[in-house]
C-alpha cells in the first residue's frame, strides 16, 4: 500500500518534470524565432517616377485624403485644440488612495 502511493507520487513527478522540459523548450523556441524576426532586414520602399514615395506627403495626396474624408463624414471641422486637465484622475487617484486607508470614508477630496 505504502509502496503503491510511492510510486504513484513518482509517476506525477515523473510526468511534471516532463511537462516542464516541453514548456520550457517551447518558451524557448518562440524566444528565438521573435528574436530573428526582430533582425531581419527593414524593406526598402521603392520611389517611382509617377507617384514619388518618400518621407515627405505630395499635397496632391493630402488634397484627395482631405476631399475623402470631407466626403465621408461632412462639414466637421476641429473648433479648439488645448491641453486637457487631469483633475478627474486626481479625484480618481485620491479616491483609490483613501478607501485603502483605515479610518477614511473612501472618498476623494472634495
Amino acid at each position: 500500500m505504502v509502496t503503491d502511493a510511492i510510486f504513484k507520487a513518482l509517476q506525477v513527478y515523473g510526468i511534471s518534470i516532463v511537462i516542464s522540459v516541453l514548456v520550457a523548450v517551447l518558451i524557448k523556441v518562440m524566444v528565438s524565432l521573435t528574436g530573428r524576426m526582430e533582425k531581419t532586414k527593414p524593406v526598402d520602399i521603392p520611389i517611382g517616377t509617377v507617384c514619388p514615395i518618400g518621407l515627405g506627403v505630395p499635397d496632391e495626396d493630402v488634397a484627395a485624403l482631405s476631399a475623402a474624408i470631407f466626403a465621408a463624414i461632412g462639414p466637421h471641422h476641429i473648433l479648439h485644440i488645448a491641453p486637457t486637465s487631469h483633475g478627474w484622475a486626481a479625484g480618481a487617484r485620491a479616491t483609490q488612495h483613501s478607501s485603502h486607508t483605515p479610518g477614511l470614508t473612501g472618498r476623494g477630496p472634495r
